[in-house]
Parts: structure tokens; C-alpha cells; sequence
């Protein structure tokens, strides 16, 4: 009869880079206002808005690889998802460091940026 490995048997050195990421991941959520006018803005920048949110999870809020990206006062930040006319921009803020929820309150033309 062979001897079997306990399910559980592990190395911390067999931890994948996947299982660090989940622990390290950003939560991102709409503020009402944001939501309401994610449903106005045209599918192209939806899907632009949505890798943005893919990134903002993975690595944090801060997105100078973005076009237009700066921080604004205190934990805001925003950039351009679509430029030309109009040019739509998402800006967002920290909520909480230490759980990592950062906070979506704007996406929509510049013009309106609550900036």
C-alpha cells in the first residue's frame, strides 16, 4: 500500500504569486452618482472604464502608466478614458488604505469632473 501526501502539505515556498495578489488586491466600488452615470457613457469608454477598475484591483490606485493620470488633492486621483470630444475621465479616491477600497465617484465628460 503507497503512502499518500496530506492534503494540506505545503511549503510556503509553493505559494503561488495568484494567492499573494488576492490578498493584496484592491476593492473597487461606484459611489451612487458614479453608477448612474456609468449607464450614460458609450460602450467603447465602458470597456476603457472597466480595465481601468482590472487595474486600479491589481495594483493600486495609483495609475501613471494612464493617459492624463495625476493625484489630485488629498486621495484623489483622475485620467482620461476617451480624449477628443468629449473627452471623458474617470476620477476616483482612497476610501480606506488599510483594507485597500478605493471609491469611483466620477466617470463622464471633462467638462462636468468635479475637479
Amino acid at each position: 500500500m503507497e503512502a499518500f501526501a496530506p492534503v494540506h502539505d505545503f511549503q510556503l515556498d509553493n505559494v503561488s504569486t495568484i494567492d499573494t495578489l488576492w490578498h493584496m488586491a484592491w476593492n473597487v466600488v461606484y459611489s451612487r452618482r458614479a453608477a448612474k452615470l456609468r449607464e450614460k457613457i458609450p460602450e467603447r469608454v465602458k470597456a476603457i472604464l472597466d480595465a481601468l477598475i482590472i487595474d486600479i484591483r491589481a495594483t493600486g490606485p495609483v495609475r501613471g502608466d494612464w493617459p492624463n493620470y495625476s493625484k489630485l488633492s488629498g486621495e484623489l486621483h483622475h485620467c482620461h478614458l476617451k480624449k477628443g470630444q468629449p473627452t471623458y475621465v474617470a476620477v476616483w479616491r482612497v476610501q480606506a488604505t488599510e483594507v485597500h477600497i478605493v471609491e469611483i465617484i466620477y466617470v463622464g465628460t471633462h467638462e462636468k469632473a468635479p475637479y
